[in-house]
């Protein structure tokens, strides 16, 4: 299936490794050219690298703390001076620590919102008006099975990932008249460092084997396994497709039907 991605321009943050990683090379495999970020300055400047080499697409690998706005604008600038516009963005921000709501604090919970709410709505406001002025944009925000089934020992995730899906859905009302769609993306458990550090927590709370911890996150999956990264990537790519154009304002979740509701 021919995606019509060859020679598009998408933003993924978040993007050294992990979900952020998977959607740039799933985009990077369809043809896509990317702008990638990370706190981590060698690490995405090594995974540009990688994906540069391997799909032969153009990337532009730069340092953002998607947390901060000043950062968020630097970056914005170096992407449109280097590629002019942008027609997909992937927003993206490493998980807050598990925990439960006793283990943390008020502010706790405002860098949560922070790093998780309030740096999906300035990527958005950064790129929304190229889209709008080309009339062709993918907006893909990435949140958690958390906004649909709370995680009770992941307290700053439930509450900072729910007001994305808000801020989704309502975005999704403004832009479809300009051939935009504005979606997320929940992910159950994928096998990325944050799984591996949640199974290491349980375990350690536990006082048992890692692999102990990590048999009964796949326990509560039907599918029987923790998804694959590569998977969580072929939504991505999909959602910011030619043929998902009628899918607007929308939580898709892949989790393994880990999700017990019915909406």
């Amino acid at each position: 299936m021919d995606l019509g991605l060859k020679d598009k321009i998408a933003v993924v943050t978040a993007s050294s490794s992990g979900l952020g990683r998977a959607a740039a090379e799933a985009l990077a495999q369809e043809g896509a050219h990317l702008a990638i970020c990370s706190r981590d300055g060698r690490r995405i400047h090594e995974a540009g690298e990688y994906l540069r080499e391997k799909y032969r697409v153009k990337v532009f690998a730069g340092v953002c703390d998607v947390g901060d706005k000043g950062s968020v604008d630097k970056f914005t600038e170096e992407v449109l001076q280097r590629f002019g516009t942008v027609h997909i963005l992937f927003t993206n921000a490493g998980g807050p620590p598990p925990g439960a709501v006793g283990d943390f604090s008020s502010g706790d919970f405002e860098k949560a919102l922070n790093l998780n709410l309030i740096s999906a709505i300035n990527l958005a406001y950064e790129f929304l008006p190229r889209m709008q002025s080309q009339k062709w944009g993918r907006i893909i925000a990435s949140t958690s099975i958390t906004v649909k089934q709370p995680v009770p020992v992941l307290a700053l995730s439930n509450v900072s990932r729910v007001g994305v899906i808000a801020f989704i859905k309502s975005l999704s009302f403004e832009v479809a008249t300009f051939n935009i769609t504005a979606n997320a993306v929940a992910p159950g458990y994928i096998m990325t460092d944050r799984v591996v550090q949640i199974a290491a927590d349980k375990a350690k709370k536990e006082s048992r084997a890692f692999e102990d911890a990590l048999g009964d996150l796949e326990s509560g999956i039907p599918a029987g396994r923790i998804g694959r990264p590569d998977e969580f990537g072929s939504l991505v790519a999909f959602l910011a497709s030619e043929r998902a154009g009628y899918i607007n304002g929308e939580t898709i979740l892949i989790d393994g039907g880990a999700y017990r509701g019915l909406m």
